[in-house]
């Protein structure tokens, strides 16, 4: 088998631990697409060999049978292949692949699936552990090699200290300084790197695309875990955001511009918009204070960030990147969308934005479907789930941290002055299913201008520099 050197180092130790009935429980990190999923299918292979006239299961779980588990069946599929195993192993059950008396049970940890009753003697597999229940695997899938001591293997990527995968590898290292057995094997990129050039190449673009400190950099890549509760944006962070340039009232020629609008909560509405932010309500994510900031500020206002588009060239890529420069802000408090319509589309029309992302969550849908009404296309309504939220904050990071996002020169204004309050006061969450929140508590003021600004980056996604003349946005 072909396997790289940290890889075989896993292989050996899981075979020494099967093989002579040790029951060992490893942790394993290796940094994305640094062939974790290869040498888990070599694995299998190499056991399901050896155990194929004694007999024996291997039960490999991952978080969702679509497409998680159902990936991991098509790869070790490949691989018997590879080794000439055609047309000998078989399936049984849909979610079973037999080769002779031994077989890979292949089951789902989502916490609707039923698993109990089966019975690992080979070897007990959790894909992506840090993704998986603590609660079904201490129930369901623990249990399933306690008769046979079992080894285990849980695969991963670091994330935070509340998951799965962080609660094993702390248990294996306490145990390693105990007893010395090498327990938890972790490869980050660099370790990957030294036997993929082009990996290396790959890994080092992302890291100035998205920036070395980065939530997904840290964990995907450095394999370092990421603490909640903190602030969304570093000091240093906000700093690489401020421009040079003025703030503008006009567009200027030959300009491509974009538009990003947060609409306001109204009146007994407000509260419920500011709870389905928290996502305790409905989806749109951030906690929900009982008592809002007494400043004269507590009415949420609709914001539109209009930002002008360019594109830098990195040496790294062969294609432009998208850069915002946030040319101007608009701010009303207390004004009912409906008196708002002619403003807001002769403002959009004097820029001649080329895309308009709106915020649609809720009492946002009718005001996204007049505008688009009005202007067509260009309109783009988007709605805030928890995915589609965590999506954009981490987008959002990375235009940050690889100073690709530019605010207009610091100018006095209460806008200005507003905007720099919310991103100071911006705090992140990272759940367990490696998604994020962003916000500012309403105990402290609003988050309208960070998420106008936010959506900006959602109108980007798929920029296509212009040849020779500008650039355009689809």
């Amino acid at each position: 088998m072909k396997l790289r050197p940290y890889q075989r180092e896993l292989a050996r130790a899981v075979v020494d631990s099967v093989r002579n009935n040790k029951g060992l429980t490893f942790s394993v990190e290796i940094a994305r697409q640094g062939g974790k999923n290869e040498l888990s299918a070599h694995l299998e292979v190499l056991l399901l060999t050896l155990y194929m006239a004694q007999g024996g299961n291997l039960i490999k779980c991952s978080p969702t049978f679509k497409p998680q588990t159902i990936i991991s069946m098509q790869r070790l599929k490949e691989r018997l292949d590879d080794f000439g195993f055609d047309g000998i192993y078989h399936t049984e059950m849909g979610y079973i692949i037999a080769l002779g008396n031994a077989r890979a049970i292949f089951l789902s940890a989502e916490e609707s699936s039923s698993v109990v009753g089966h019975t690992a003697d080979i070897l007990l597999e959790i894909d992506e552990a840090q993704d998986v229940s603590k609660e079904k695997y201490t129930k369901e899938f623990r249990p399933m090699g306690s008769s046979t001591n079992v080894t285990t293997v849980h695969y991963g990527t670091t994330w935070d200290d509340s998951t799965l995968l962080e609660e094993i590898k702390q248990t294996n290292l306490e145990l390693e300084r105990k007893d010395g057995i090498k327990r938890h094997l972790r490869y980050d990129w660099q370790q990957v790197a030294k036997y993929n050039d082009a990996y290396r190449k790959y890994v080092e673009g992302e890291k100035v695309r998205l920036g070395e400190d980065h939530p997904l950099f840290r964990t995907q890549y450095a394999l370092l875990p990421i603490s909640g509760g903190g602030g969304f944006l570093s000091r240093q962070q906000i700093v690489l955001m401020q421009g040079t340039h003025q703030r503008l009232s006009y567009p200027e020629d030959s300009k491509v511009y974009i538009a990003g609008i947060d609409l306001a909560g109204e009146r007994e509405e407000e509260m419920s918009l500011r709870a389905k932010r928290s996502n305790l309500i409905s989806s749109r994510d951030c906690f929900v204070a009982s008592t809002p900031r007494n400043d004269g500020r507590s009415q949420d206002s609709t914001v539109i960030t209009i930002a002008q588009i360019e594109a830098m060239q990195r040496a790294y890529l062969k294609v432009a990147e998208p850069t915002l420069k946030v040319v101007e802000h608009y701010q009303w408090t207390g004004i009912p969308h409906s008196q708002l319509y002619p403003q807001i589309v002769d403002i959009l029309r004097k820029w001649n934005c080329q895309k308009v992302l709106v915020d649609a969550t809720g009492i946002g849908q009718p005001v996204a479907s007049f505008l688009r009404k009005e202007l067509g296309s260009r309109v783009v309504p988007f709605t805030f789930t928890q995915k589609s939220k965590s999506d954009m904050g981490f987008e959002l990071l990375s235009f940050v941290n690889s100073g690709r996002l530019k605010l207009y020169k610091q100018d006095g204004s209460q806008e200005y002055k507003e905007l720099m309050f919310q991103l100071e006061r911006a705090k992140a969450q990272y759940r367990p299913n490696q998604t994020m929140n962003f916000y500012v508590h309403p105990s402290e003021g609003h988050d309208d201008f960070l998420m106008s600004l936010a959506l900006l980056i959602i109108g980007v996604r798929d920029f296509k520099p212009r040849q020779a003349k500008g650039f355009q946005v689809p």
